[in-house]
């Protein structure tokens, strides 16, 4: 297996809700602190990180005490909202007791169709990255429609990948990687340790959505790897629940599932 991670200097990292959230259950603090030491030594071996996180609905609906995810657009604003709050928060403090500086960026697809605001949105992320500070990317629920979303992080994830040209994207989850079949309902099916991004065959093996808190599944896990290839990032789709899953990937062990860009 090819060594991406380990060689990139620039890496692109998208955690899901289910991660940061414990499973919808709130926040979980002691996870994203995790994540913050994680970076931090990734950026003590000479790397620039920048981190896609999910959350802020989830976070939001637990705040405000709902059970189930709303379907009204204004509903989920309102809880984007609320929930960005203890987001950026959690994220600030944890980073914070290693020295870490961070920043919230927030996106829609209309300031990446844009290209003044594509540039703007670039050159303010490379000049975060310049000063030392860690930008934590979440798309705008709060404004945003379904006219103009992304659909989801991974998607987000491979856009910023694209935007600042990162040497590779990282996908967190939590399963294990990309199998030949839904691992948990086909006890048969094997890890693909790494394969082309773009394969159409890829696609056929993922499925639909994981999970009923965030909304990404393999599929768009792998269609996310496909997008980043465009700017020659390969990407690495693996567990968020690998001990030091980031430091390991780092220095060149094989984890997950590894979706090589042409050179």
């Amino acid at each position: 297996m090819s060594k991406a991670i380990q060689s990139a200097e620039c890496i692109v990292i998208k955690v899901g809700s289910t991660l940061v959230t414990n499973r919808g259950q709130g926040l979980d603090h002691e996870a994203i602190g995790r994540w913050a030491e994680q970076m931090a030594t990734l950026r003590t071996m000479g790397k620039q990180v920048v981190m896609v996180s999910s959350g802020a609905i989830a976070e939001g609906m637990q705040r405000l005490g709902w059970a189930k995810r709303p379907t009204d657009i204004h509903e989920l604003q309102a809880a984007a909202a609320v929930g960005q709050m203890g987001l950026v928060q959690v994220y600030e403090t944890c980073f914070a007791k290693f020295g870490i500086r961070t920043a919230q960026v927030l996106l829609t697809n209309a300031d990446l169709a844009d290209e003044q605001r594509y540039q703007n949105a670039r050159m303010t992320l490379l000049t975060l990255l310049k000063h030392g500070v860690v930008p934590i990317i979440n798309e705008n629920d709060t404004v945003v429609t379904d006219e103009i979303k992304f659909g989801d992080n991974d998607t987000l994830g491979a856009l910023v990948t694209n935007l600042i040209e990162a040497d590779a994207l990282i996908i967190l989850t939590d399963q294990g990687g990309l199998y030949s079949a839904d691992p948990r309902q086909d006890k048969t099916a094997t890890l693909i340790q790494e394969a082309q991004a773009g394969d159409q065959s890829l696609e056929l093996m993922a499925g639909g959505a994981g999970s009923d808190i965030g909304k990404g599944g393999m599929l768009t896990k792998v269609l996310a790897a496909k997008l980043a290839a465009q700017s020659g990032a390969s990407t690495v789709i693996a567990s968020g629940l690998e001990q030091d899953v980031l430091v390991r990937l780092a220095k060149g062990e094989s984890i997950g599932t590894q979706l090589t860009a042409k050179k």
